[in-house]
């Protein structure tokens, strides 16, 4: 018999097995499942290697350790807000709080989101007034430093934050950076030789065991934290490097959403902080007074910080996402830089603004992914012919990932609108129940439309047969991109 037939025959029966192992072992969703069987079925060996690299499911991992958190009493403090919200007893500070108590409840049972109330924020869309305020901040810390970003850059940004860092551990102040090794990857530890030789501690989430070979490589930490003193909590899109700063040529001024959150929200975000380093570290954080010391807040916003990742039982940030969705009475304005929604998603939005609600979806005018970029305009259409407006940001780069509904409820953090923020990313958003920031939040979205211009159902239709043929291919594999 022919070598070559042999070498063919034996190469189907191996993609069939492989095939099988995503339909039947797997147990993905079917969108996932039809674009892994394309790529088995187009490139079979080169195939099943991109699945093994990109494909395996962590969802039944445990990959953070839990119990410890119960010695500050966070397991009492959710039975016990579970238990007030059943009896409707519980003290809320505001009436957007108070009307969404079955978000509250959600976030609760499913992510041991606990509700904080004394909170106050500040909303940051511009790059240097973050970076200025959180070195302002690190440069007042007595006790200790959290750092945490996916992207940490060996750039003059970079090295600012370092060197303030390693200032603040010289006085004694307890510093730690946790950074995601292929977010940052030409970030070496020998970068924070100092910071370390200062009594600074550095980690790398999910690293490479092997040179050049990380079988965790889609599976990214993409949360950005930092918290100070267990008072002071920042979260949202900015990650460190010059070009957050709008200082890199390709895409111009770099326009995203941060949050500087003073109150008991920061406490919670110090949880997710020491679940991510006791992950990557030997050196375990203890929970203890240090990291959750009690001080009186004066706001009264009330927040969840909520999580999510490919080990959640649940896609708890797009489940906030679709329940915020649900429940707008006249708005929702969503900015994102990548719109790549999964069918539950998509569906929400399609049914509000059919139902008249004012639907209203902010995106950038060049790509940061291409497949992404044309995926997202495949879907945009389709809401677009059910009434909602889309927006192309011209003033440079749109990396903000919110959601404002109603002008009283809202959503920033980490979590993009697409499916690998959604399964595939450890994410992190901060969910507001709170007039005032949510109607900033809202003054911010309708400041942007000055600087953006209205995509229309006409426009969008006189589509080139090419960009049709584009947006296509990435719509199929967008379930894996």
């Amino acid at each position: 018999m022919d070598i070559l037939a042999i070498l063919l025959g034996v190469l189907f029966v191996l993609n069939v097995a492989f095939a099988a192992v995503v339909i039947f072992l797997e147990r993905k969703d079917a969108g996932a499942t039809w674009a892994w069987l394309m790529v088995l079925l187009f490139i079979p060996l080169l195939g099943f290697i991109m699945y093994l690299i990109f494909g395996q499911n962590l969802s039944r991992k445990h990959l953070f350790e839990w119990e410890d958190i119960n010695k500050i009493g966070i397991e009492g403090l959710i039975a016990e807000q579970i238990k007030h919200l059943k009896n409707h007893e519980f003290p809320f500070r505001e009436e957007a709080t108070y009307k969404h108590q079955d978000l509250i409840y959600m976030h609760l049972i499913n992510n041991g989101a606990v509700l904080t109330q004394e909170n106050s924020v500040d909303i940051f869309t511009d790059g240097k007034e973050k970076f200025d305020s959180l070195l302002a901040d690190i440069d007042k810390a007595e006790n200790h430093i959290h750092l945490q970003y996916y992207i940490l850059k060996k750039d003059k940004l970079g090295k600012g934050i370092v060197d303030k860092l390693t200032e603040k551990a010289k006085q004694g102040v307890r510093v730690r950076i946790l950074y995601d090794e292929m977010g940052s990857r030409g970030t070496r530890k020998k970068f924070f030789r100092e910071f370390i030789a200062a009594g600074g501690e550095v980690e790398v989430f999910f690293p490479s065991r092997i040179p050049f070979i990380n079988p965790r490589i889609n599976y990214r930490n993409h949360r950005k934290l930092v918290i100070i003193d267990g008072k002071v909590g920042y979260v949202g899109g900015f990650n460190i490097g010059d070009e957050y700063l709008g200082l890199n040529k390709r895409f111009g001024y770099w326009r995203d959403t941060h949050l500087r959150i003073i109150g008991r929200a920061a406490l919670a975000m110090q949880t997710r902080f020491i679940l991510d380093w006791n992950q990557a570290s030997r050196y375990k954080i203890a929970y203890n007074t240090r990291y959750f010391p009690q001080h009186h807040f004066e706001g009264n916003a009330g927040i969840q910080i909520v999580t999510s990742g490919p080990d959640s039982e649940w896609e708890q940030i797009k489940n906030g996402y679709i329940k915020l969705i649900t429940s707008a009475k006249k708005s929702i304005f969503i900015q994102t830089p990548y719109f790549v929604p999964d069918a539950s998603l998509l569906d929400s939005l399609r049914i509000a603004a059919l139902s008249g609600i004012d639907v209203r979806i902010m995106i950038p005018n060049k790509p940061d992914h291409m497949f992404v970029y044309w995926a997202t305009f495949s879907y945009i259409g389709e809401l677009l012919k059910a009434g909602a407006r889309i927006f192309i940001y011209e003033n440079g780069f749109i990396h903000a990932k919110t959601i404002v509904v109603d002008d009283e409820l809202s959503s920033v953090g980490t979590a993009n609108i697409d499916v690998r923020s959604f399964r595939l990313n450890f994410e992190v958003n901060a969910f507001i129940y709170d007039r005032l920031i949510s109607k900033n939040l809202g003054d911010i979205f309708e400041n942007d439309l000055h600087l953006s211009r209205e995509l229309t159902i006409e426009e969008y239709q006189k589509r080139t047969l090419k960009i049709r043929l584009k947006e296509s291919v990435s719509r199929l594999l967008s379930p894996i991109l």
